[in-house]
């Protein structure tokens, strides 16, 4: 019997979209490519998951370290799921364990919107 085929997920792309929140407002198209990245950070338990997996030694984290967030193991992966939806995390199956890393370039693309724009 063979397994279902599940349709693809579209991820976000994580590149700096857009300048600092301070330098002029964003035009329609920057918010929409914006908005993905703060909607996902928007969930207490997303947020305390990226937190886990950002701050977590050499940079990677097993979901067995990181699953303990007070929510059931189904809602983890579902958390998990929208965050790399996101382009915020990828992740790498290793047997029976996936581990997950902050996408390279979404802290400093974040960071770049959220930092003062230049005098």
């Amino acid at each position: 019997m063979k397994a279902p085929v599940k349709a693809p997920v579209e991820v976000i792309a994580a590149a700096p979209c857009c300048p600092p929140l301070t330098e002029r407002p964003f035009s329609a198209a920057e918010a929409e490519r914006a908005a993905p990245l703060f909607k996902a950070l928007g969930d207490p338990v997303r947020l305390r998951l990226f937190s886990l997996v950002a701050s977590h030694p050499g940079g990677e984290a097993c979901v067995c370290d990181i699953s303990d967030v007070g929510v059931s193991q189904p809602t983890v992966s579902h958390h998990l799921k929208k965050l790399k939806q996101a382009g915020l995390l990828t992740s790498e199956r290793r047997g029976t364990w996936v581990y997950y890393q902050v996408e390279p370039s979404v802290l400093a693309s974040m960071g770049h919107l959220l930092t003062p724009a230049s005098v």
